[in-house]
């Protein structure tokens, strides 16, 4: 073989090597480019924050989530034995005469009814599986069992359990299932920035662990349904921290 075409082949096997190798290197880098599935939407939540105002230091902030929290836990036989030892809702702190708005459209069960959360509460079927009681009212809403409302269309005026307006003034939102009987977490079902909310206010801040399972229900998100009047669901041998009652 004469020099010129050993040079040429030479050059021709080394150029087709190199693009194997970029071909094989492609490959590991990008291994699902081609085939990796559409990502799924996340389902859209139902509901919207019940105040029109944005959060902040004069209109409202998260008081205490949902769930098995160390403030429900050290209260979990008078507050909250009623859910099972949970905080069975939202507080959220607001001055008194704060305007609410409904969460999503609905039909008006009734004001002021057996549904706990003094002086005053109001609970609306959403007619899509949930029911939302706002508590802790200011005064009676101007709303009758049968009235339909929109979807952030204002409905009632935040108050104080205490009727104080100065001791601890906040909404107390709850959403059941509709059936009544069930209490459920509402931040899987408004949509909020809830990781940004969580960092500034929060009353009775954190979650109650079992030392013999201390990573269960430990998020804002993980927290588990309540049953209306059912057994404790945090009756810890060994709870951390140690309870003791905030008020």
């Amino acid at each position: 073989m004469t020099a010129p075409r050993r040079v040429g082949l030479y050059f021709f096997l080394r150029c087709g090597l190199t693009a194997v190798l970029l071909l094989i290197l492609l490959g590991m880098s990008f291994p699902t480019t081609f085939a990796r599935e559409p990502a799924q939407t996340a389902q859209a939540k139902p509901f919207i924050l019940p105040f029109a105002a944005p959060p902040g230091p004069d209109t409202w902030l998260l008081g205490q989530m949902y769930g098995n929290t160390t403030g429900a836990y050290s209260n979990r036989r008078n507050f909250y034995a009623a859910g099972q030892g949970l905080h069975f809702g939202l507080d959220l702190s607001a001055p008194c005469g704060t305007e609410i708005v409904a969460l999503g459209d609905g039909v008006v069960v009734g004001a002021d009814g057996p549904w706990g959360s003094a002086p005053h509460n109001l609970l609306i079927n959403h007619e899509n599986g949930w029911m939302s009681m706002y508590g802790h009212l200011l005064e009676t809403p101007k709303l009758k069992a049968g009235d339909r409302v929109r979807q952030g269309q204002v409905v009632a005026l935040s108050g104080d359990p205490d009727s104080t307006c100065h001791s601890r003034p906040h909404l107390h939102l709850e959403i059941r299932d509709a059936k009544n009987t069930k209490f459920v977490n509402p931040i899987n079902l408004i949509d909020a920035d809830w990781d940004t909310l969580a960092l500034v206010g929060q009353f009775g801040r954190g979650f109650e662990r079992d030392l013999a399972a201390p990573r269960q229900w430990q998020t804002l998100y993980d927290q588990p349904d309540g049953l209306r009047g059912g057994p404790f669901l945090n009756e810890y041998p060994e709870p951390w921290p140690p309870a003791f009652p905030f008020r």
